[in-house]
């Protein structure tokens, strides 16, 4: 699932090309009449829905794009805004396309890209909503498994809407100190570390990836509760969030899996993994002579080094 290294990536391109630029199309194959859960009855998987967000964001140019958690948010010049959910396998891309003609027995409505280039990639080739702009470009959402979100949201209920109003503080906010970050993840004294990180309701944009990241860096067991680390290890833990995620940015994200960024390409931190995927590999910490183990944890997987991140014992 892509993270918050990953969204912040994607808006980065976004906000290089998008600014400007009249949106004039929107097409979908994500769209019935009665979605099997309810929880879609507000995005374009809804038909219904669908037709009045077309209506409502054709015409509209984009003023900006912003990410709030792994949700990515596009402004319109109409006080409105689409908000896109990548979920497990999604991501945007960038470019010119074109439809396909669709021969006897085969799907319709299918897009490919009208160019030569990382666009092509096979992993780019799940397109389910394709936004078309005023430069003769379009913006597609891929998601091979479908389970992303797009709906739109009006400007001044951001903060309120049920999309966003339940997500915690962003942890690279230059205000969100070492205090918040302990304060927030003490909410949950009994919680394990790892499932701690990942609720978004505690901390905002961290998932698989980067939290078996962080804990290696800071020699935390993924199994800890709250209540047994230190303020040292809370400190080393914070300080490891802030670099692996600035990291993961840098590096443009990680595609390990799905993920690629707006022009089809792949990120790199993938090249960089201390312990996620890892499992069966010598630790790389100076000194240590750990393997790195895979466990499940809140029916979650979790890489760590059972050398350097022993869990407590009583």
């Amino acid at each position: 699932m892509p993270e918050l290294p990953e969204v912040q990536t994607t808006v980065n391109g976004l906000k290089k090309v998008l600014p400007g630029l009249k949106i004039l199309d929107v097409w979908t194959d994500l769209a019935v009449k009665k979605p099997s859960l309810r929880h879609f009855d507000d995005t374009i998987k809804n038909l219904n829905f669908f037709n009045i967000f077309k209506k409502e964001v054709i015409g509209s140019k984009v003023v900006s794009a912003e990410r709030r958690a792994k949700n990515i948010l596009i402004n319109l010049s109409n006080e409105k805004t689409i908000l896109i959910h990548l979920k497990m396998t999604g991501h945007l891309l960038y470019g010119k396309y074109k439809k396909t003609t669709a021969m006897a027995g085969q799907v319709k409505n299918e897009w490919e890209p009208a160019e030569d280039g990382p666009l092509n990639d096979p992993y780019n080739r799940f397109i389910h909503v394709v936004f078309s702009f005023s430069n003769g470009k379009h913006l597609a959402f891929c998601d091979s498994r479908k389970f992303g979100k797009v709906t739109l949201i009006k400007e001044g209920e951001l903060k309120t809407t049920k999309h966003l109003k339940d997500i915690g503080p962003e942890p690279l906010d230059r205000n969100f100190d070492l205090k918040k970050f302990k304060n927030r993840i003490k909410e949950r004294p009994t919680g394990r570390i790892k499932n701690v990180l990942m609720d978004q309701n505690i901390i905002a944009g961290i998932g698989n990836i980067y939290s078996d990241e962080m804990l290696w860096m800071s020699g935390i067991h993924p199994e800890e509760k709250v209540r047994n680390i230190t303020d040292e290890k809370f400190k080393k833990m914070f300080d490891a969030m802030k670099e692996v995620l600035k990291k993961g940015i840098s590096l443009g994200g990680d595609s390990m899996s799905d993920y690629r960024n707006i022009l089809g390409k792949r990120g790199e931190f993938q090249l960089h993994h201390r312990a996620y995927q890892r499992k069966g590999e010598k630790c790389s910490k100076p000194g240590c002579k750990g393997v790195i183990m895979r466990i499940v944890v809140g029916g979650r997987s979790a890489h760590f080094c059972p050398v350097h991140q022993k869990l407590w014992k009583h």
